[in-house]
């Protein structure tokens, strides 16, 4: 189990080109980054989206910084205001800005300045269907994704949905970084499994930063 290491320094694990894990990155962070997850969630409440196709789906998300990613029948899109109160999404939190552009330096992306970070909450049996991340008009961008609390399957396949997927177990601090050629791979979240965490209790979360506006 990764967690035998939790004394030793962050490292990095490739996962292709332009994509890898830094393992640990973010758990010295990681309290004031729930902190910060708290202080959106009181603004803009979690809430299961429902899919154009009509369903609910099994993760709570909610958004903060200029762009939030919503769903509606029409489609999948980023829209400046939360639908539910119609208000614009919560700023990102320093907290949050810092440790994303910090992961994509250390990864090799250092202009990287996210407008939209996604928040995700996991529950036992939550998962996230294989899918690309392509709804950002800038996808010169890599993705930043943190992982707290729970530990989850993240599979990681190809530029197409039939790619062999490889699967790595994510743990409270991990952070995933993918762009340049592996920027539209296929990747998903297998159902969580039941567990505590002593930070998050029974769930995990997840936070992922895009560049959605392409940078003047």
């Amino acid at each position: 189990m990764l967690s035998l290491f939790d004394g030793e320094a962050p490292w990095q694990e490739p996962l292709g080109p332009g994509a890898m894990i830094l393992r640990r990155f973010a758990s010295a962070q990681a309290q004031s980054l729930l902190q910060a997850i708290e202080q959106v969630a009181t603004d803009s409440p979690f809430r299961q989206m429902v899919t154009p196709g009509g369903y609910r789906m099994s993760v709570a998300m909610t958004s903060c910084g200029p762009l939030g990613w919503v769903s509606s029948p029409q489609g999948y899109r980023y829209a400046e205001c939360d639908p539910l109160n119609h208000r614009p999404w919560p700023a990102m939190p320093e907290a949050l800005r810092r440790l994303a552009e910090t992961a994509a330096f250390d990864a090799g992306y250092p202009e990287f300045r996210p407008d939209a970070c996604l928040i995700n909450r996991y529950a036992p049996g939550a998962k996230l269907s294989l899918h690309q991340d392509k709804d950002e008009r800038d996808l010169s961008a890599p993705i930043v994704s943190v992982s707290l609390g729970l530990p989850a399957i993240f599979q990681f396949g190809g530029a197409k949905r039939h790619d062999p997927l490889r699967r790595f177990l994510l743990e409270h601090g991990d952070v995933v970084v993918w762009g340049g050629p592996s920027r539209l791979w296929y990747h998903g979240i297998q159902p969580l499994k039941p567990g505590h965490h002593p930070a998050t209790g029974e769930c995990r979360y997840n936070l992922t930063f895009r560049r959605v506006a392409q940078s003047e």
